[in-house]
């Protein structure tokens, strides 16, 4: 491989983990050419990028980019990233049901915003919600109290401000 060629690796990896919310750190020997290219597929489905590059170039990638010191340890055999952007814990799901189906790849390591996790952790972190799960489960604890009030919930919340309407009229009345 040519220096340009590892120079562009190192500029990329760097760009995506500058970025990336979560990356995880897999063991793919073993895989088949069908599996490898499902596992790709379904993370390409999440919109998370994976990359397989050499570990010199994935750490030299991490030094530019800085504070990721406590990853270097797993990276020995052959690696793949998984970064994440949006839900930093969706690759985790990916990997643990490709696990669970295959029974081939490994979790080496991951990095939640920052926070380093030992590969052993993976079942754990599979079951934490997605955002769009804790957000729709915010949205409906909110919801829950107006659930037996008729009618819509914009009609409550008319209700609700002709109520202090009429409140605030009452005090400047007095």
């Amino acid at each position: 491989m040519k220096r340009s060629e590892k120079d562009q690796i190192i500029a990329e990896v760097a760009d995506v983990a500058g970025r990336a919310q979560g990356m995880f750190f897999t063991d793919f020997g073993g895989l088949t050419v069908e599996q490898a290219t499902e596992l790709r597929r379904e993370f390409f489905k999440a919109g998370i990028d994976y990359r397989v590059a050499k570990n010199t170039l994935i750490r030299k990638a991490l030094e530019k980019v800085g504070g990721y010191d406590g990853v270097f340890d797993g990276l020995v055999g052959p690696t793949g990233v998984a970064f994440a952007y949006a839900d930093p814990v969706a690759p985790a799901k990916i990997i643990q049901k490709f696990i669970d189906k295959h029974k081939k790849l490994s979790l080496k390591i991951c990095v939640i915003e920052r926070v380093v996790y030992a590969g052993n952790r993976l079942a754990e972190i599979a079951k934490i919600p997605s955002r769009p799960e804790m957000i729709a489960a915010m949205l409906g604890s909110i919801e829950a109290p107006l659930a037996g009030v008729p009618g819509t919930i914009n009609a409550v919340l008319r209700d609700l401000v002709s109520v202090i309407d009429e409140v605030g009229k009452q005090k400047q009345a007095a």
